[in-house]
Protein backbone atom coordinates (compact mmCIF):
# COMPACT_ATOMS: atom_id res chain seq x y z
CA UNK A 1 0.00 0.00 0.00
CA UNK A 2 1.02 3.77 -0.57
CA UNK A 3 2.16 6.15 2.18
CA UNK A 4 -1.28 8.07 2.71
CA UNK A 5 -1.93 11.78 2.19
CA UNK A 6 -4.64 14.10 3.93
CA UNK A 7 -5.84 16.66 2.04
CA UNK A 8 -7.64 19.05 3.71
CA UNK A 9 -9.72 21.98 1.76
CA UNK A 10 -10.96 24.68 3.78
CA UNK A 11 -14.40 26.17 3.16
CA UNK A 12 -15.33 29.93 4.16
CA UNK A 13 -13.84 30.95 7.55
CA UNK A 14 -10.73 28.60 7.04
CA UNK A 15 -7.97 29.94 5.51
CA UNK A 16 -5.17 28.26 6.97
CA UNK A 17 -4.36 25.38 9.85
CA UNK A 18 -3.25 26.07 13.06
CA UNK A 19 -1.18 22.59 14.11
CA UNK A 20 0.00 22.15 11.06
CA UNK A 21 3.66 21.53 11.80
CA UNK A 22 6.86 21.43 9.44
CA UNK A 23 4.99 23.83 7.13
CA UNK A 24 6.45 24.60 3.86
CA UNK A 25 4.56 26.58 0.92
CA UNK A 26 4.55 25.05 -2.10
CA UNK A 27 2.73 26.72 -5.78
CA UNK A 28 2.35 23.72 -7.73
CA UNK A 29 1.32 24.76 -11.53
CA UNK A 30 -1.69 23.31 -12.82
CA UNK A 31 -2.25 22.51 -17.06
CA UNK A 32 -5.79 23.76 -15.86
CA UNK A 33 -5.28 27.38 -14.64
CA UNK A 34 -4.56 29.22 -11.36
CA UNK A 35 -5.74 27.22 -8.27
CA UNK A 36 -7.31 28.70 -5.43
CA UNK A 37 -3.96 29.00 -3.76
CA UNK A 38 -0.74 28.06 -2.73
CA UNK A 39 -0.76 24.76 -0.79
CA UNK A 40 0.59 24.71 2.52
CA UNK A 41 2.24 21.09 3.21
CA UNK A 42 3.15 19.75 6.65
CA UNK A 43 2.11 17.13 9.21
CA UNK A 44 0.41 16.69 11.72
CA UNK A 45 0.52 14.11 14.88
CA UNK A 46 2.89 12.91 11.72
CA UNK A 47 0.54 12.22 9.21
CA UNK A 48 1.63 13.98 6.00
CA UNK A 49 -1.20 16.94 5.48
CA UNK A 50 -1.82 19.17 2.25
CA UNK A 51 -3.57 22.29 3.27
CA UNK A 52 -5.82 24.19 0.41
CA UNK A 53 -7.96 27.38 0.88
CA UNK A 54 -10.76 27.27 -1.29
CA UNK A 55 -11.37 30.99 -1.55
CA UNK A 56 -7.87 32.33 -0.03
CA UNK A 57 -7.25 34.59 2.51
CA UNK A 58 -10.10 37.45 2.89
CA UNK A 59 -12.63 35.13 1.03
CA UNK A 60 -10.86 36.60 -2.43
CA UNK A 61 -12.90 34.52 -4.55
CA UNK A 62 -16.65 33.39 -4.78
CA UNK A 63 -17.98 30.09 -5.31
CA UNK A 64 -18.52 31.06 -9.14
CA UNK A 65 -14.74 32.38 -9.46
CA UNK A 66 -12.66 28.88 -8.05
CA UNK A 67 -11.21 27.12 -10.43
CA UNK A 68 -12.02 23.68 -8.71
CA UNK A 69 -10.48 21.83 -11.99
CA UNK A 70 -6.77 22.96 -10.91
CA UNK A 71 -7.68 22.79 -7.06
CA UNK A 72 -8.10 19.10 -7.35
CA UNK A 73 -5.18 18.67 -10.02
CA UNK A 74 -2.70 20.47 -7.59
CA UNK A 75 -3.64 18.31 -4.45
CA UNK A 76 -3.40 15.09 -6.76
CA UNK A 77 0.18 16.35 -7.67
CA UNK A 78 0.78 17.07 -4.44
CA UNK A 79 0.57 13.50 -3.73
CA UNK A 80 -2.92 13.58 -1.62
CA UNK A 81 -4.76 9.90 -1.58
CA UNK A 82 -7.65 11.49 0.66
CA UNK A 83 -9.02 14.41 0.64
CA UNK A 84 -11.80 16.10 3.34
CA UNK A 85 -13.95 19.47 2.41
CA UNK A 86 -14.17 21.69 5.41
CA UNK A 87 -17.99 23.80 3.90
CA UNK A 88 -20.08 25.97 5.26
CA UNK A 89 -23.93 25.50 4.50
CA UNK A 90 -27.57 26.26 4.61
CA UNK A 91 -29.97 23.91 6.40
CA UNK A 92 -33.00 22.06 4.86
CA UNK A 93 -33.77 20.62 8.78
CA UNK A 94 -34.69 22.56 11.48
CA UNK A 95 -33.19 19.90 13.95
CA UNK A 96 -29.57 20.26 12.12
CA UNK A 97 -29.87 24.12 12.97
CA UNK A 98 -31.16 23.94 16.37
CA UNK A 99 -27.95 21.93 17.76
CA UNK A 100 -25.31 24.13 16.39
CA UNK A 101 -25.14 25.56 20.11
CA UNK A 102 -24.63 21.41 22.10
CA UNK A 103 -21.58 21.18 19.07
CA UNK A 104 -19.50 23.40 21.67
CA UNK A 105 -17.58 20.43 23.27
CA UNK A 106 -15.74 18.63 19.97
CA UNK A 107 -14.45 16.08 22.02
CA UNK A 108 -18.18 15.16 22.67
CA UNK A 109 -18.95 15.10 18.85
CA UNK A 110 -19.36 11.42 17.05
CA UNK A 111 -18.58 12.45 13.45
CA UNK A 112 -21.59 11.24 11.94
CA UNK A 113 -24.67 12.44 10.20
CA UNK A 114 -26.46 14.52 11.97
CA UNK A 115 -26.22 17.16 14.40
CA UNK A 116 -24.10 20.70 13.44
CA UNK A 117 -21.28 18.45 11.46
CA UNK A 118 -23.08 16.83 8.67
CA UNK A 119 -20.52 14.05 7.34
CA UNK A 120 -21.05 13.01 3.70
CA UNK A 121 -19.37 11.22 1.19
CA UNK A 122 -19.24 11.11 -2.84
CA UNK A 123 -22.72 9.18 -3.43
CA UNK A 124 -24.27 11.52 -1.22
CA UNK A 125 -24.40 14.22 -3.27
CA UNK A 126 -27.00 15.95 -5.60
CA UNK A 127 -27.24 18.42 -8.77
CA UNK A 128 -30.61 19.23 -7.74
CA UNK A 129 -30.25 23.13 -6.54
CA UNK A 130 -27.25 22.47 -6.37
CA UNK A 131 -28.10 20.46 -2.95
CA UNK A 132 -26.01 18.15 -0.49
CA UNK A 133 -27.93 15.59 0.56
CA UNK A 134 -28.31 12.29 3.23
CA UNK A 135 -28.71 9.51 1.14
CA UNK A 136 -32.28 7.83 0.88
CA UNK A 137 -33.34 10.60 3.64
CA UNK A 138 -33.67 13.68 1.37
CA UNK A 139 -32.29 17.20 1.17
CA UNK A 140 -30.76 18.44 4.28
CA UNK A 141 -28.23 20.96 3.41
CA UNK A 142 -26.98 22.97 0.95
CA UNK A 143 -24.27 24.48 -0.55
CA UNK A 144 -22.36 26.03 -3.70
CA UNK A 145 -19.20 24.40 -3.80
CA UNK A 146 -18.73 20.56 -2.53
CA UNK A 147 -20.71 19.17 -5.79
CA UNK A 148 -17.64 19.87 -8.49
CA UNK A 149 -15.32 18.98 -5.79
CA UNK A 150 -16.57 15.56 -5.33
CA UNK A 151 -17.38 15.15 -9.29
CA UNK A 152 -13.58 15.98 -10.24
CA UNK A 153 -12.03 13.94 -6.73
CA UNK A 154 -13.46 10.99 -7.95
CA UNK A 155 -12.42 12.08 -11.25
CA UNK A 156 -8.87 11.95 -10.17
CA UNK A 157 -9.55 8.64 -8.23
CA UNK A 158 -9.45 10.41 -4.63
CA UNK A 159 -11.22 9.38 -1.33
CA UNK A 160 -13.60 12.89 -1.02
CA UNK A 161 -15.51 13.24 2.04
CA UNK A 162 -17.31 16.62 3.48
CA UNK A 163 -17.69 17.83 6.84
CA UNK A 164 -20.71 20.67 6.03
CA UNK A 165 -21.24 23.25 8.75
CA UNK A 166 -24.47 24.53 9.27
CA UNK A 167 -24.53 28.20 9.63
CA UNK A 168 -28.41 29.11 8.80
CA UNK A 169 -31.68 27.99 7.92
CA UNK A 170 -30.59 29.15 4.59
CA UNK A 171 -34.15 30.70 2.88
CA UNK A 172 -37.10 28.35 3.07
CA UNK A 173 -37.97 29.04 6.71
CA UNK A 174 -41.40 30.99 6.65
CA UNK A 175 -40.80 31.56 10.51
CA UNK A 176 -37.19 32.64 10.31
CA UNK A 177 -36.14 35.86 10.01
CA UNK A 178 -33.81 36.91 7.25
CA UNK A 179 -30.09 35.30 7.60
CA UNK A 180 -27.60 38.60 7.68
CA UNK A 181 -24.14 37.92 6.37
CA UNK A 182 -23.33 39.04 10.40
CA UNK A 183 -25.37 36.00 11.60
CA UNK A 184 -23.29 33.64 9.77
CA UNK A 185 -19.86 35.33 10.07
CA UNK A 186 -20.87 34.87 13.65
CA UNK A 187 -21.32 31.12 13.07
CA UNK A 188 -18.47 30.44 10.79
CA UNK A 189 -16.20 31.81 13.29
CA UNK A 190 -17.17 29.33 16.35
CA UNK A 191 -17.42 26.81 13.51
CA UNK A 192 -13.67 27.08 11.99
CA UNK A 193 -12.21 26.67 15.32
CA UNK A 194 -14.10 23.13 16.21
CA UNK A 195 -12.91 22.13 12.47
CA UNK A 196 -9.66 23.21 13.26
CA UNK A 197 -9.88 21.04 16.20
CA UNK A 198 -11.64 18.13 14.07
CA UNK A 199 -8.49 18.36 11.67
CA UNK A 200 -6.31 17.60 14.69
CA UNK A 201 -8.29 14.68 15.55
CA UNK A 202 -8.52 13.27 12.29
CA UNK A 203 -4.75 13.56 11.75
CA UNK A 204 -3.72 11.85 14.95
CA UNK A 205 -6.03 8.75 14.08
CA UNK A 206 -5.72 8.25 10.39
CA UNK A 207 -4.54 5.21 8.82
CA UNK A 208 -0.70 5.92 8.32
CA UNK A 209 -1.09 3.80 4.45
CA UNK A 210 -3.85 4.26 2.06
CA UNK A 211 -5.97 2.11 2.53
CA UNK A 212 -8.26 0.50 -0.67
CA UNK A 213 -11.58 2.55 -0.91
CA UNK A 214 -14.41 0.99 0.31
CA UNK A 215 -16.58 2.50 -2.47
CA UNK A 216 -13.89 2.56 -4.77
CA UNK A 217 -13.04 6.21 -5.43
CA UNK A 218 -9.19 5.08 -5.62
CA UNK A 219 -10.58 2.62 -8.83
CA UNK A 220 -12.91 4.52 -10.21
CA UNK A 221 -11.07 4.98 -13.84
CA UNK A 222 -10.70 1.13 -13.88
CA UNK A 223 -14.05 1.10 -16.27
CA UNK A 224 -14.58 4.43 -16.87
CA UNK A 225 -12.68 4.83 -20.01
CA UNK A 226 -14.85 5.10 -23.44
CA UNK A 227 -13.17 7.27 -25.79
CA UNK A 228 -11.30 5.06 -27.55
CA UNK A 229 -7.44 5.33 -28.00
CA UNK A 230 -7.12 6.44 -31.63
CA UNK A 231 -9.08 9.37 -30.70
CA UNK A 232 -7.82 10.77 -27.62
CA UNK A 233 -6.75 14.08 -27.67
CA UNK A 234 -2.87 14.37 -27.20
CA UNK A 235 -3.28 17.49 -25.88
CA UNK A 236 -6.17 16.53 -23.61
CA UNK A 237 -3.91 13.50 -22.24
CA UNK A 238 -1.20 15.20 -21.58
CA UNK A 239 -3.47 17.90 -19.49
CA UNK A 240 -4.53 14.71 -17.62
CA UNK A 241 -1.01 13.28 -16.46
CA UNK A 242 -1.96 13.81 -12.87
CA UNK A 243 -5.34 12.97 -12.81
CA UNK A 244 -5.66 10.30 -14.85
CA UNK A 245 -2.12 8.95 -15.60
CA UNK A 246 -2.38 5.85 -13.82
CA UNK A 247 -4.96 4.30 -16.26
CA UNK A 248 -4.05 6.30 -19.53
CA UNK A 249 -0.73 4.80 -19.40
CA UNK A 250 -1.67 1.14 -19.62
CA UNK A 251 -5.10 1.78 -21.82
CA UNK A 252 -3.15 3.16 -24.68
Amino acid sequence: MTRAVLGIIGGSGIYDLPGLEKVRQRAIKSPWGEPSSALRVGEIAGTPVVFLSRHDKGHRLSPSDINYRANIDVLKRAGVTDLVSLSACGSYKQELQERIAAAADLEGIKIVRGGTYVCMEGPQFSTYAESITYKNLGYSVIGMTNLPEAKLAREAELCYATVAMVTDFDCWHPDHDAVTVQDIIGVLTANAEKAKALVARLARDFPREHEPCPIGSDRALDTALITAPEARDKKLLKKLDAVAGRVLKTKR
